[in-house]
């Protein structure tokens, strides 16, 4: 049946569901309602309000042409509500279309999820154009139909060596407004966003705390006194992120990427050091530093594209030409890099991963830049990438320092496309790094290789693998005689002791299972990652034990099962023994636990020389804040501080007995963090204390943890104060 040419519906009769045609540009999800959209050279599309068939929508109302779309999704015409295309709310006086954003009271959202002032209607941040009946049709072009500057995160891939530009409202999936986490209050880290305008990428207006460098670059830097607390708290506050938003994923059944999440948010939020370009070292990155996302790479400014493998830049001095600043190494091309101090890198291009289409690569973007520093000699920073051993689809990059470019050539690969390979050399009197990892796998695939061994397993086969003791520093044969035990022994036997209360789960604990009582006890939620990975520091971690029907092979089993990397005592320079990994570990990573005897309160002697006493003592602010920074999600701040800390009543001796843990020095800058956990018995005072990953560790890096600050009043005389050897910049000068 024809219908007629001006035919109405009814109320009771549906039309069908029309998409703007801004919704044409492909969409990613990401968090904070940042859109993720591919922006097309081509020009402009226009849309065009149409009017006199539905005079409710256009004219009487005085709506914007551009919320003309909106009939085709759904709208109330009595109560002023639309909801089309998402699962909002429209009650409350709200509009939402599109999104699974909330748009807040008195607020319209539609097909974008941005968050407009209150009273406003917007759609794709277009701005209110009035359109009438009977007057002239409306024709806007869309990439004018902006009112504020969109949320936008460029993806790049290996073939794609572009900056990205990152933006983000400062708000929370839920639309809190975000605040600064408080551990990150002290450093006044650059409150703007910005990239090398050569590239074409936008920036913010200038704001008074920013400077502006001449040459069409940006380069703020952090104004705290030290650059390398900058990065390490950047840095740990990423992974706290990363890990906290993968912990509410897996609960929630979802498989996104955590590291992008945690990436824009720290973006959007402006956490990032080193903004903008420049050739050489970035203030506090140092050379053999391990990094397990790209994402980490961005936020401290070592390497501005998340995905693409070369960094450069237009302008060299006062010239127009670009150069490349850092590469990133990762095993995309046939690279050779067997020698550590050469690298032959292949240029990008050539390899489409959404076709079969293979084609020559291009001397343009970033093998133009790569072929330009050849001529002009500037310093690269390379990255190298390698499999991670922990993790079979990880990897772990590795910062190697500054390379140059000796010369470049063209040969057809083995997938037959012509390829740019560009030859760098590393530049002499570099600390060792990517040398130390390809020593220390060696060593890890056959122990006999390792030199200076005074004894090939210190625990006797106690441990689960083999613990080397090693000294190149001097003629001594090893530390004074204890007996090397596994566990903990207590004042009485664990039968006596109040029982733990396990859970009922019949094969393994599983993520947002309310009827686990395991993860009940531990607030909630499960307090590992599927990997194994401590989610955040908390008062107490309660692991199932043999009082759980879950099988061994659970989840919420990682401390109990003892040393799962290649630890090393070896004799320290000026502090006695100490003890490293031929691992590279993760933050979050579970390493040993500290074992001894339990030494009865009343019988401690505090003045003794017992050198190798535990005592619950705080550990310093920066280990009691190793949180994912619940700010910058809109969730709950805990505050732990010095003030409200509270020790255990447990200390523990190991001069007589004990494991590697006792070989664990003191640092006021400690790359560990011991955590009380329980899964044996039900008496909280008497944990086991259990050392986790402050931060990423490199291999044969020593692994130190905060002995605790005994207070001003107690340095005197008779006390336990010694003089701290650690010479890190905020050293205390003394320890407990």
């Amino acid at each position: 049946m024809n219908r007629e040419s001006n035919f109405m519906p009814t109320p009771d009769q549906d039309v069908l569901e029309v998409k703007p045609l801004r919704t044409l540009a492909p969409m990613f999800p990401a968090p904070l309602g940042v859109d993720v959209l591919n922006r097309s050279t081509a020009p402009p599309l226009v849309f065009v309000a149409p009017a006199g068939q539905f005079p409710w929508v256009f004219g009487s109302l005085n709506i914007p042409a551009v919320r003309s779309f909106a009939a085709f999704g759904g709208q109330d015409a009595s109560g002023g509500k639309t909801a089309g295309g998402g699962d909002q709310d429209a009650s409350g006086g709200k509009t939402a279309a599109g999104g699974d954003q909330d748009a807040g009271r008195g607020e319209t959202a539609a097909f974008g999820g941005q968050e407009t002032g209150r009273g406003e209607s917007v759609a794709n941040g277009t701005p209110n154009v009035g359109a009438s009946a009977t007057g002239p049709i409306d024709a806007t072009p869309i990439s004018a139909c902006k009112s504020t500057q969109p949320s936008v995160i460029s993806l790049d891939d290996d073939d794609n060596d572009d900056d990205e530009p990152y933006g983000g409202n400062q708000t929370s999936a839920s639309g809190r407004k975000i605040k600064r986490p408080s551990h990150l209050k002290g450093y006044n880290i650059s409150d703007g966003l910005g990239t090398d305008s050569s590239n074409g990428t936008k920036k913010r207006p200038k704001t008074s705390n920013r400077k502006a460098a001449t040459d069409n670059e940006i380069s703020l830097m952090p104004p705290s006194s030290d650059p390398r607390e900058v990065v390490e708290v950047l840095l740990m506050t990423f992974e706290a992120l990363r890990r906290r938003h993968l912990q509410l994923d897996e609960t929630q059944e979802t498989s996104k990427r955590a590291d992008l999440k945690a990436g824009a948010i720290m973006l959007a939020s402006n956490l990032r050091a080193n903004i903008g370009k420049r050739i050489g070292a970035v203030p506090g990155v140092e050379v053999g530093d391990i990094f397990y996302f790209r994402m980490e790479l961005c936020i401290i400014g070592l390497h501005a594209p998340s995905m693409g493998g070369i960094d450069y830049m237009n302008k060299f001095g006062d010239e127009d030409d670009s150069v490349a600043i850092c590469i990133v190494a990762a095993g995309v091309y046939e690279n050779d890099d067997d020698d550590t101090d050469t690298l032959v890198y292949s240029g990008s291009g050539g390899i489409s991963r959404n076709s079969e289409e293979k084609q020559d690569q291009k001397l343009e973007r970033g093998n133009l830049a790569l072929e330009r520093s050849l001529s002009r000699k500037n310093v690269i920073r390379v990255v190298r990438g390698y499999k991670d051993p922990a993790c079979l689809t990880g990897k772990v990059y590795i910062y190697d320092g500054l390379y140059k470019i000796h010369e470049s050539w063209k040969e057809r690969t083995k997938t037959g496309i012509n390829c740019f390979k560009y030859k760098l050399q590393r530049e002499p009197g570099q600390p060792d790094a990517v040398a130390i990892w390809k020593m220390c796998q060696r060593w890890i695939e056959n122990p006999a290789a390792r030199g200076k061994v005074l004894h090939p397993d210190l625990s006797s086969g106690a441990e689960n693998l083999p613990v080397c003791l090693i000294n190149d520093v001097n003629s001594e044969k090893g530390p004074g005689h204890f007996n090397y035990i596994t566990q903990v022994k207590y004042l009485k036997p664990l039968r006596s002791m109040k029982p733990f209360q396990g859970c009922r789960c019949t094969s393994v604990c599983l993520p947002g299972d309310t009827s686990c009582d395991c993860a009940q006890h531990n607030g909630g939620d499960l307090p590992y990652s599927s990997s194994g990975l401590l989610v955040c520091r908390k008062l107490m971690v309660y692991e199932c034990g043999e009082s759980c029907r879950c099988s061994i092979n659970c989840r919420n089993r990682v401390a109990q099962k003892g040393v799962r990397i290649h630890l090393e005592v070896f004799r320290t320079t000026n502090r006695g023994w100490g003890l490293r990994s031929w691992d590279p570990i993760r933050a979050g990573s579970f390493i040993c636990e500290y074992v001894g005897e339990v030494v009865d309160d009343t019988k401690v002697n505090l003045d003794g020389e017992d050198d190798y006493l535990f005592r619950t003592v705080c550990p310093g602010e920066k280990t009691l804040k190793w949180n994912y920074g619940p700010e910058l999600i809109g969730e709950h701040i805990i505050n732990i501080s010095a003030d409200t800390f509270e020790p255990l009543p447990i200390k523990i001796s190991a001069m007589k007995m004990g494991n590697v843990a006792r070989f664990m020095n003191h640092s006021c800058n400690p790359n560990t963090f011991w955590q009380p956990v329980q899964f044996d018995h039900g008496e909280d005072g008497y944990p086991h204390i259990m050392f986790f990953a402050l931060k990423h560790i490199p291999p044969m890096t020593e692994l130190t943890y905060d002995y605790g600050d005994v207070g001003y009043e107690s340095r005197g005389v008779g006390s336990r104060a010694k003089n701290c050897l650690c010479g890190s910049s905020n050293c205390r000068g003394f320890f407990s």
